[in-house]
């Protein structure tokens, strides 16, 4: 169960997180989520193919040995979609919160900080019964409406199953806009069909998605969904089927492998994002996901990616 909360005193804590920890990243009120095309220099690096050579510092170069290029202020406006991931599966947690609450977090944060004059942040908040769309509006609006907005109830979550799946979400995130821009999906990656194995239904749909758009993939994971507990016998539900299977957790071979099942599941998922094209991070209930946001955003400053050739995107 969720953790009891004051949906505007989260806004509120949220808020001065971000202030803190994650705005400072951005490099300016209107930059955006990365550095961009502009005219103000805003941050010396080392150059990394596709770099701009005409903003090669060549004192810089000769001092430090190697090229350093100077990025620029982007100064175009930001155009962001947010999908967050709200289906029974995501309401699991046995570490610091539940899957949700760190998807829901990580997800205002970025309204947050890419609110700027000019930018527009859009919303879609996947659920068992289908995609609720958000219009685009500043992104403190935006991060306020997911933060405020009410999880549906269980019985509601499973009038239509199989209704919501992230591939007709990420179909539909497709269409939201003409314009590229920036595309946050946050999401468990667990399977809702049962499917284990690659091509996962979801991967032709994100990769159209990354065709267009820059994309960013947050992948949510529990560290009790990676093991099983020697706690004997244990009834497990299916929270997106709401079906029962018994299992005697005692026996070892059984833990070995679905610890060896979910590894496998992981690294697919992984390899699966980075063959799309996106930029991939895993983030646990158990990690301080401010931190981890910055390290994404300050990787993302340092080395831009060309808005056509997204073929080498990272995973972590």
């Amino acid at each position: 169960m969720r953790s009891a909360r004051s949906p505007y005193g989260a806004f509120r804590k949220l808020d001065l997180t971000v202030q803190r920890r994650v705005s400072g990243m951005l490099q300016g009120e209107a930059d955006g989520l990365r550095l961009g095309p502009g005219s103000d220099a805003e941050e010396l690096v080392p150059y990394v193919p596709g770099h701009d050579v005409r903003r090669i510092d060549w004192n810089a170069t000769a001092r430090l040995g190697e090229p350093h290029v100077w990025l620029t202020r982007a100064e175009h406006e930001l155009d962001t979609w947010v999908l967050v991931d709200r289906t029974p599966s995501m309401a699991f947690g046995t570490a610091l919160a539940e899957k949700v609450e760190v998807a829901e977090a990580t997800v205002a944060a970025i309204g947050i900080a890419a609110d700027g004059p000019g930018n527009r942040v859009g919303l879609g908040i996947l659920e068992a019964g289908g995609v609720r769309w958000r219009p685009p509006t500043t992104g403190r609006r935006t991060a306020r409406r997911l933060l405020t907005a009410e999880p549906p109830s269980p019985r509601t979550a499973r009038t239509a199953p199989g209704a919501a799946t992230l591939d007709s979400a990420l179909v539909d995130l497709g269409r939201r806009a003409r314009n590229p821009g920036l595309r946050v999906v946050v999401t468990d990656l667990l399977p809702a069909d049962g499917t284990w194995e690659r091509p996962f239904g979801w991967e032709s749909a994100l990769r159209r998605l990354t065709a267009r758009h820059d994309v960013i993939l947050v992948e949510i994971v529990d560290p009790r969904e990676l093991e099983l507990p020697a706690v004997g016998q244990v009834t497990i539900v299916d929270p997106e089927t709401d079906r029962q299977h018994e299992a005697d957790t005692s026996d070892p071979r059984l833990r070995a492998a679905y610890a060896e099942a979910m590894t496998t599941l992981r690294e697919h998922n992984a390899r699966a994002v980075r063959a799309a094209g996106a930029d991939h991070l895993r983030m646990s209930t158990d990690d301080d996901w401010a931190r981890m946001l910055v390290r994404l955003l300050r990787r993302r400053a340092r080395h831009p990616r060309p808005a056509r050739s997204r073929t080498a995107a990272a995973t972590h």
